[in-house]
Parts: structure tokens; C-alpha cells; sequence
């Protein structure tokens, strides 16, 4: 046998890891949500660059075919080693099995994972060891076995590179690694949304047929097992390859460098874009970013904030009016972006009801939402602090004692709660607000007779505003006020909810109808609002938590970060706020309007104040943007900065207020000026997050239970 058949089971594989991944990109190429045209340069960039970066990551990806690969032989088995190497194997079981092992330091779930692998290991070693004449054919299985995983895992990644792709219009990100922690929630979504078992079923028929023909052109590897010296060969071989791999894929990723974020998605590989994403869920913002001297970031913050001083953003809000202390009912819509609405151009009518309450309200037209997950936004409206790199506050473990909207509301004599009709463990929710005063309220506290319809995600919005009443009508009988914050979950993939609520069926599973039936849910609560003694004492301010989706072609497309929000209050006088803005600025105003006193930390402003400067923050947990002056800054690590011209691109029919699109045109000289404010603001924002500047210890008043959790039947 020549030697290159030695090398078939490697060859055989790469050769489908290539085809499938170039079907890929041809499928995400031309995918709907690919929303950009490719220059012939741009494409051979995408196609030629890319299928190198897929053969060095093959390479890493099959350490573990080669270290199985390398220890196939008979020799092992001989008399006596075959009896001292199976005497260690138990040994070493006996070890791990004793609970007093080095991986039980480790803990979790690390300990069973060895102790199973070795026990699988010990007992296949023993049956090859005490029955020589089914070796062959065990080993052939085990063969077999180990190539349809790999077949198996290589089919799988595309389907989900193609479902993300489908969802984020971009390959595996810092998202891809947080659906790794929240698998009930992620698997039950994936189960709602796709038509799962057809899928599964055609992806293991297809697996089993590629890994027959692969098994046909690679089986003379064990027919006639390599001797030492071809082992010793095929090893000098791979590991040549591993290390040019371990140089050469990150090089390639520097050459995802062009000003079109679909020209970079295509070209790079989703495993190592997994890998990267891993490694940097964590960012600090000092080691990753461009900086200034921390006396000059606030100094340039003091200009916006006059009466700071030193290094906190620690102030005193004074209003000349008496406070109102009215209750407050926050509603955070899930995935609401602004063109889902008529007055932002929409011609579907599906927002009914919010577009006929932006009249009654004081609407902000111009307002941006921090990120793009749901945690963003739950941060934007509770810490009212602009996005820091990496992970949202709500999911880090210092996340506790947080200066935040509710413990204003808390100084202020208020009953403070959270509202989810979802599982509040979900994405750290619980933890946050609990250690953060909020009592929580999620589909824990819910009777059977209470849930009409559930999905993967929660109870319907239906059944959670009926919950949020009863809640509302106890708590107006304590005789004091009452903030409520509700986080919806409707809008969100598989988008089921009810059928016979609206005209669009509830188990066609389309977006269109998951926002309609948000609307027509909110419309439903309003009404039954309407009927409550507290109801013309109350204010609401409804706002999205992101918007709908994040891809386009721009590294931080603006009509992806536009968001609706108002504040309605019965018989208050409807206006328009027009002026550029942060989801941030929406509880800082609130707080104006009910003419609080309070001393704040926020870097939210009262954005009804006379000296209030337009700008707003738009985030990736890498991509740190700032809009100011129709000029876009975007921080990102390794020191780079960005800054893009801002040219409205008008639609017809649209009002002024409401145009969304911009074309991003890169300025040919940098903007020191604004390079230093967008530098001061997110520097600041991680210096007082990290060194605790942040926490509620100066302002007399802090939560000693962080586990506090209301049981509200």
C-alpha cells in the first residue's frame, strides 16, 4: 500500500469539509440577509482566502482523528504489556473514581466527564485484549463510529452556521458562546422554530451515507495498520501543518479588513469565529482600547457634567418643582425595532396600537438602544450607563449594589419590581435585579390557571399584563407608589402565541405576527389599565430592549440600533421630542419629568434639560460606537478607531423625525475632538464599573439580601 493511502482518512474528510463549507458560503452568500453586492475582488477575497482558512482549521480540528488514529496497533496487545498497560488504565479508573483526584479540584461536571471517557477507554482496551478473534471487527466499528462523528459534527456546524447566519446575519459570535450556558431555553427555541425532527432525520441519513463512501476509501488504514516508522511519518506530516496552522489562521484573520462586514463574516471560518468569541467574552476595556489619562477622560466628562468631581460620576439632580411621586410602569418590548412602526415607514399595520399611543405621548423619535441582546437594554434602562466591552453588567458576577433606577425609586418610598413571563434565571436576570433590590416576579409565581399559553421563552404577554394587574391592584392597597418593570417575550423566535387574537395565525411562527401580537397585547393591558383606581395616577414609558436584528453591511448599522420609546400619562399633553438621544436618557428624563431630587451616577442625561448635547451609544461587546455631531466613532480592541461620516439616506413618504438610514462614508482625517469625548465616555464608564465607583456604598443605601425574591400569587 503506498503511503499516501495512509493518509486517506485525513484527505477524505477534508475534502467534505470543504465542499460543505463552500456550499456555504455560496448559500450565506447569496442569503436574503446578506444584504450587500460583492465586487469580483471582494468575492475571490471571500471564496479564495476563505477556503484557506478552512483547510488550516481542519487541520486543528482533527488533533483528536490523529491522536486516535496514531495509537491503532496490535503490538500494544502482546503479552505481558497488553496486562500492565490494561493494570494502568484500571488504575488510573480507580484513581479518578475515588473522588480525590486532581480533576476533582477542577469540579463540575469535569470529574464524571474523565471518569466515563476512561471507563469507555479501560473496557474497549479489555475487549481487545481478552478477545482477539472480534478485534478486527470491533476496531471497524470503532472506526466507523469515529468516522461519522466527525462526518456528523462537520454536517452540523453548517446547519447551525446557517441558522445563525438566519438569525444575526453574521457567522459564530460572543452570542453563539452564551447559548452554550442557557441550552434549556436555546434547544426548547430551536425545538419551536425549525422543523427539527425532518432536519435531524435527513442530517443522520446523509451522515451515514457519506461516512459508507468515506469508510469504502479509508478503511485499508486499519485493513493494514501502519508500522511505527509510516506512524512516525504521518505524524512529522501533521504536526508540520498543525504548527503552520497555529501561525497562519490568525494571520488570515487580520485580512478581514474590509469596510464591508459581509465581505469579512464570508470570508472567515465559523469555528475559529467561535474560538475568537470564547476567548473574548471578557474585555477589559484598559488592555484592549485606546486610551487617555484617567484625569483627562473626566475632565472632558465634566463638561458635560459640570458639578462632578474627582473620579466618579457622583452629582446632585435638583429640580425647582415639587416631585411628583406617581407610579411608574417601565415596559421593555423584546426585539421592537422603530421601522416596525407606520410612522417610521411601515405600510403593514402591525403596530396599531403603539402608533395611535405615540399620539397621545410624549414620543422621542431619535433614539438608539445600547446593543443588540436583551441584556443591553435591560442594563441601558436600569444602570443608565453606556455599554462596556465584553459581557453586559447584568450577566457579570459583580453585578450587585448597583446605582440603578430602581434604588432611586427605593430612596424615594417606592415598592420596585421586576416582570418576567419567562424563567428570570435566563440570561442572569434574577441574579441582577434580585442583588439589585427589584423583587422579581417571573413564570415561577404564575398558578396553572394563570398561563393561557406558554412557549419555550414564557407565558404569552397576555398572561403576564394580567398577572402585572393583580400585582398592581395588591400593591395600590399599601398606600404607597409603585415601580414596575416589565420585560416582554413575545417578539422572539419561534414567535407563537395564541391563535384567534389577530389576523395573522399564531403557529405560522412569522415575525410579523410575533410583533402584532405584541401590540395587540399591550393594547389588551391598556384597556384592562384603564379600568384600575391606579391607572390615572401612573405613568407608563414603553421602550425596546433591541432591535429585531443587528446584520448589515456597515460594522454598526444605525437603522439597526433605532429604537421607539415613549412616556405616556393620562390626560398629559402629547408632544414630539426630536433631538438625537440614548436609550440610557430615557429613565434620567422620566426622573425629570416627576421633577425628582436625587443624587445620581448616571451617565444618562435629562435629555429635556436646556443643556443637554445630543449624542447616543451603539454597541456590539466588542465595538464600542458613539454618535455625535452626524459623525459615528467606533472604539474596538487592539487600540483601532473608526469614524464614519454620517449621510441621511431619505425614504420617501417619511417625515424628517423619522428617517433611519444613513450611509456610513469613512472620514478621510480622524476627529480628535470626538475620538476623546466617544474615549472619555467608555473609558470613564469602565474605570467606575471597575474599581466600584459604581455602587450604592455613598449613598446610604445598599441590599444585604441579594437572593430577595417576591412569592406573589
Amino acid at each position: 500500500m503506498t503511503f499516501s493511502k495512509k493518509l486517506s482518512p485525513f484527505y477524505n474528510l477534508a475534502v467534505l469539509y470543504f465542499i460543505v463549507s463552500l456550499i456555504l458560503r455560496i448559500v450565506l452568500f447569496f442569503h436574503p440577509i446578506t444584504q450587500s453586492s460583492f465586487t469580483f475582488a471582494e468575492s475571490l477575497k471571500i471564496f479564495t482566502l476563505g477556503l484557506i482558512s478552512d483547510f488550516f482549521v481542519f487541520v486543528i480540528a482533527s488533533i483528536f482523528l490523529w491522536l486516535y488514529l496514531i495509537f491503532i496497533s496490535n503490538s500494544k496487545y502482546n503479552k505481558p504489556y497488553g496486562y500492565f498497560i490494561l493494570a494502568g488504565f484500571a488504575s488510573f479508573l480507580i484513581y479518578i473514581a475515588s473522588g480525590k483526584s486532581i480533576f476533582d479540584e477542577y469540579g463540575g461536571a469535569l470529574p464524571k466527564i474523565v471518569l466515563i471517557f476512561v471507563a469507555i477507554k479501560t473496557s474497549l482496551f479489555a475487549l481487545f485484549l481478552f478477545l482477539p478473534k472480534y478485534r478486527t471487527k470491533i476496531r471497524f466499528w470503532l472506526f466507523a463510529f469515529v468516522i461519522f462523528l466527525y462526518v456528523l459534527l462537520i454536517l452540523q456546524n453548517a446547519i447551525s452556521e446557517f441558522f445563525f447566519w438566519n438569525e444575526f446575519g453574521v457567522k459564530y459570535n460572543f452570542i453563539a458562546v452564551n447559548y452554550l450556558i442557557y441550552t434549556n431555553e436555546v434547544i426548547g427555541n430551536i425545538m419551536q422554530s425549525y422543523p427539527v425532527i425532518p432536519i435531524f432525520s435527513g442530517l443522520f441519513i446523509i451522515t451515514g451515507i457519506i461516512t459508507f463512501f468515506i469508510i469504502k476509501n479509508s478503511r485499508n488504514y486499519i485493513d493494514e495498520i501502519p508500522n511505527f516508522t509510516e506512524k512516525l511519518k504521518v505524524t512529522a506530516i501533521y504536526g508540520a501543518l498543525f504548527a503552520a496552522s497555529l501561525f497562519a489562521i490568525p494571520s488570515l484573520a487580520k485580512t478581514e479588513n474590509s469596510k464591508n462586514v459581509f465581505v469579512n463574516e464570508l470570508q472567515s471560518n465559523g469555528i475559529y469565529k467561535f474560538y475568537l468569541a470564547f476567548q473574548n467574552n471578557k474585555l477589559d476595556y484598559f488592555k484592549f482600547y485606546k486610551t487617555i489619562s484617567n484625569e483627562k477622560a473626566f475632565a472632558l466628562l465634566k463638561e458635560q457634567f459640570p458639578t462632578i468631581t474627582g473620579e466618579n460620576t457622583l452629582r446632585e439632580i435638583n429640580n425647582d418643582s415639587i416631585e411628583k411621586h406617581k407610579n411608574v410602569v417601565l415596559i421593555t418590548v423584546e426585539s421592537l425595532s422603530a421601522d416596525f412602526m407606520k410612522m417610521y415607514g411601515n405600510q403593514q399595520n402591525i403596530t396599531p396600537f403603539l402608533d395611535s399611543l405615540a399620539q397621545k405621548s410624549l414620543l422621542f423619535t431619535n433614539v438608539y438602544a445600547a446593543g443588540n441582546r436583551t441584556v443591553r437594554g435591560l442594563e441601558a434602562v436600569t444602570l443608565c450607563l453606556p455599554p462596556t466591552a465584553g459581557e453586559s453588567v447584568v450577566k457579570r458576577e459583580d453585578n450587585k449594589n448597583k446605582f440603578s433606577t430602581g434604588s432611586v425609586f427605593l430612596k424615594k418610598g417606592y415598592n420596585v419590581k421586576f416582570m418576567y413571563g419567562g424563567d428570570a434565571f435566563f440570561d442572569n436576570m434574577q441574579d441582577f435585579y434580585s442583588g439589585n433590590g427589584y423583587q422579581i416576579i417571573d413564570k415561577s409565581n404564575f398558578s396553572e390557571n394563570e398561563i393561557t399559553f406558554s412557549n419555550v421563552w414564557g407565558v404569552c404577554d397576555e398572561d403576564m399584563y394580567n398577572k402585572a394587574i393583580k400585582v398592581m391592584n395588591a400593591e395600590a392597597q399599601q398606600n404607597k407608589p409603585f415601580f414596575n418593570h416589565i420585560m416582554t417575550v413575545s417578539n422572539h423566535r419561534p414567535f407563537t402565541y395564541p391563535n384567534n387574537k389577530i389576523d395573522i395565525p399564531g403557529n405560522i411562527k412569522s415575525r410579523d405576527g410575533g410583533v402584532k401580537y405584541t401590540d395587540y397585547a399591550l393594547r389588551q393591558f391598556f384597556n384592562k389599565a384603564k379600568e384600575q383606581p391606579w391607572f390615572n395616577n401612573t405613568v407608563f414609558v414603553i421602550v425596546a430592549d433591541h432591535c429585531a436584528s443587528s446584520a448589515g453591511k456597515t460594522q454598526l448599522p444605525l437603522d439597526k440600533y433605532r429604537i421607539p420609546a415613549l412616556i405616556y400619562s393620562p390626560y398629559s399633553k402629547p408632544e414630539k421630542y426630536t433631538k438625537l438621544m440614548s436609550q440610557i436618557d430615557i429613565m434620567p428624563t422620566l426622573f425629570g419629568l416627576l421633577n425628582f431630587d436625587y443624587k445620581s451616577k448616571f451617565f444618562g442625561q435629562d435629555v429635556l434639560k436646556p443643556d443637554y448635547q445630543p449624542r447616543a451609544f451603539i454597541a456590539t461587546y466588542q465595538d464600542l460606537g458613539f454618535i455625535k455631531d452626524n459623525v459615528l466613532t467606533i472604539l474596538s480592541p487592539k487600540q483601532q478607531i473608526k469614524q464614519f461620516q454620517l449621510k441621511l439616506n431619505p425614504k420617501a413618504g417619511i417625515a424628517p423625525e423619522f428617517q433611519i438610514h444613513y450611509d456610513e462614508i469613512p472620514l478621510k482625517s480622524e476627529n480628535t475632538e470626538l475620538t476623546n469625548e466617544t474615549i472619555s465616555y467608555y473609558q470613564s464608564a469602565s474605570y467606575v464599573l471597575k474599581k466600584k465607583e459604581y455602587q450604592l456604598k455613598d449613598l446610604g443605601l445598599t441590599f444585604k439580601n441579594a437572593k430577595l425574591y417576591a412569592k406573589v400569587r
